[in-house]
C-alpha cells in the first residue's frame, strides 16, 4: 500500500496533537447553521463565505490565513477550477441540491441543477458527500460519491420540545416562493396565520423564528421529492414537523416522527387538528426531537474528520496536495 499523501498525513498528525482546524466554505445564508459553529472537542472551527459569481479570492486568502487541515465545501460543483487542488488540507465537497435521480427522472429544475453540478472539478476534492444517497448513480459519472448523509444541523439551534405555548401555536414555513409552493399553503395561509418568510432568515434571525415557533411546514421547491434540511432543523429546534412526503426519510418516520401530508387538503385538515389540541402530538415532537440528536454537528463533524483519517491511507485520494 502507498505512502498517504501528505496533506493526510498532516491530518493525522492533527488529530494525534488534539487539534483539528475544520474550514466551512459557502454561502452563509444557506449553510452557517450547517456548519459546526463553536470548538467542538478537537475541531476546531470557521466559516468563509462564498457565493457564486463572486471572485475565490477572498475565500482563498482567509483559508490560506486559517491553514486548516479539513475543508467542508457546500455545493462544491461552484468552486473555481483546480482552486482547491493544491491546498494542503483534506478536501471535502458536500453536494445539497436535488438532481435527477435516474435516467429519464426528468424536471426543468432538476435539469439546470445537473447543469451547475457538471461544472465541478474533481482535482479538487478528495471525497465528496451527497445528501441524497438515490443520486449516487448520476454523480459517479461526474466524480465518485463517497457516502450519503443529511446536512448537519448547527448545536446553535436545539431545543427543548417540551415547551407549551398559550393560545394559538405558532406556525412558521421559512422558503422562498414557488409555484408549487404557494398553490400548496394558499388555503392553509386563509385559514391560520402561518409565518412564510421568503428571504433572508439565517443564523440568529432563524433561531429566533424558532424559537417563537410551535409547528414548522416543509413543503418541496417543486413537485418532486427530496429532503430539506428545514427539516431536521425543525426537529432539532423541537416543533412539530408537517411535510411532504420525505425522499430519502434520513430515519425519520411519517406518523411517528411528523406528519406526512398529501396535498393542500391534508395540510388544511392536520392544522385543524394542530390548533384544537396542540398537546396531543407532544409525544411526536419528542421522538422527533430525539431522532435529531443524529444530526448535531458537533458530533458528525468529529465522527466525519475521524472517518477521512481512516478511509484515505487506506483507498488513497485522486488529489496529490
Amino acid at each position: 500500500m502507498p505512502a498517504p499523501s501528505a496533506h493526510v498525513q498532516r491530518l493525522q498528525r492533527a488529530i494525534d496533537a488534539g487539534a483539528v482546524r475544520l474550514a466551512f466554505v459557502g454561502q452563509a445564508t444557506y449553510f452557517d447553521l450547517c456548519a459546526l459553529e463553536a470548538p467542538a472537542g478537537i475541531l476546531e472551527p470557521r466559516f468563509f463565505d462564498f457565493r457564486y459569481g463572486e471572485p475565490f479570492d477572498e475565500a482563498a486568502a482567509g483559508l490560506a490565513a486559517f491553514d486548516p487541515h479539513v475543508i467542508v465545501m457546500f455545493r462544491p460543483e461552484l468552486a473555481p477550477a483546480t482552486a482547491l487542488a493544491d491546498v494542503d488540507a483534506v478536501t471535502v465537497g458536500f453536494l445539497t441540491e436535488p438532481l435527477p435521480r435516474e435516467r429519464g427522472d426528468a424536471h426543468p429544475d432538476l435539469e439546470r441543477r445537473l447543469e451547475y453540478l457538471q461544472m465541478i472539478d474533481p482535482a479538487n476534492w478528495d471525497r465528496i458527500i451527497s445528501f441524497d444517497p438515490l443520486v449516487a448513480e448520476t454523480v459517479d459519472e461526474l466524480v465518485p460519491v463517497w457516502r450519503s448523509m443529511p446536512l448537519p444541523v448547527s448545536d446553535r439551534c436545539y431545543a427543548e420540545p417540551t415547551r407549551r405555548t398559550e393560545g394559538r401555536p405558532q406556525v412558521l414555513f421559512p422558503g422562498r416562493s414557488t409555484d408549487h409552493r404557494e398553490d400548496f399553503l394558499v388555503d392553509a395561509k386563509h385559514h391560520y396565520d402561518i409565518l412564510h418568510i421568503a428571504h433572508g432568515l439565517t443564523g440568529d434571525r432563524l433561531i429566533e423564528a424558532l424559537t417563537q415557533s410551535d409547528v414548522g411546514i416543509n413543503v418541496h421547491n417543486e413537485p418532486y421529492p427530496s429532503f430539506e434540511n428545514r427539516v431536521s432543523t425543525f426537529c432539532a429546534a423541537g416543533l412539530l414537523v408537517i411535510s411532504e412526503e420525505l425522499s430519502p426519510t434520513h430515519g425519520l418516520e411519517p406518523g411517528l416522527d411528523f406528519i406526512q401530508v398529501e396535498d393542500k387538503h391534508d395540510l388544511l385538515m392536520v392544522l385543524f387538528s394542530v390548533h384544537r389540541e396542540l398537546g396531543a402530538f407532544d409525544r411526536m415532537r419528542a421522538r422527533a426531537r430525539q431522532k435529531a440528536e443524529r444530526f448535531r454537528a458537533s458530533s458528525v463533524y468529529e465522527r466525519l474528520v475521524g472517518d477521512l483519517a481512516r478511509d484515505l491511507p487506506v483507498f488513497g485520494t485522486p488529489r496529490r496536495a
